[in-house]
């Protein structure tokens, strides 16, 4: 019993390996996926999410249910996100295919019904978010951008003129 705690079933190489793995599998999916996946999910998002981990699960951990096993598979997710961070803040290439770029969704109160398809968001969800930032209709924002970590940035005309100068959109 305590033997099945401590020595891992499978070779740590094949653990950290497999857990590596995995760690570059979901990033690359979340990064095809859109940007929504990392922002406001809605119930359908959550269901994939739990259902995705749970599906990955196995293929992480093998046939290893040791604690020895599970410390060795966590560590290197952690060491794997801290090279991934380290790579994309000091690289912006780096950063825009890891991440993505930022999508302007509504520019001086017109929608824009192709990027709104892109990122499969609705009118309905800008009203919704640019409310709950104090503004009353669509036509007194100026900019609304889905930030690559999934955040709606919803401006009026002096915050967006300062964000397209920032990213030489002017």
């Amino acid at each position: 019993m305590i033997e099945d705690l401590f020595v891992p079933q499978i070779p740590l190489l094949e653990k950290a390996l497999r857990s590596l793995l995995v760690f570059v599998f979901l990033v690359a999916a979340l990064r095809l996926g859109g940007k929504r996946e990392l922002g406001e999910i809605n119930v359908l998002d959550f269901a994939v999410l739990l259902l995705v981990s749970n599906a990955l699960q196995n293929a992480m951990i093998g046939a290893d249910n040791s604690l020895i096993g599970g410390v060795a598979g966590a560590s290197t997710l952690f060491a794997a996100n801290y090279v991934f961070v380290r790579v994309v803040t000091r690289s912006r290439r780096a950063s825009r295919i890891l991440e993505g770029a930022p999508t302007v969704l509504l520019e001086h109160g017109r929608l824009l019904p192709r990027a709104l398809r892109s990122e499969a968001i609705t009118e309905d969800e800008l009203r919704s978010a640019a409310a709950e930032r104090g503004f009353a209709d669509l036509l007194a924002v100026d900019l609304i951008v889905l930030e690559p970590n999934g955040h709606l940035a919803i401006m009026g005309p002096d915050a967006a003129g300062a964000w397209r100068a920032r990213h030489d959109l002017t």
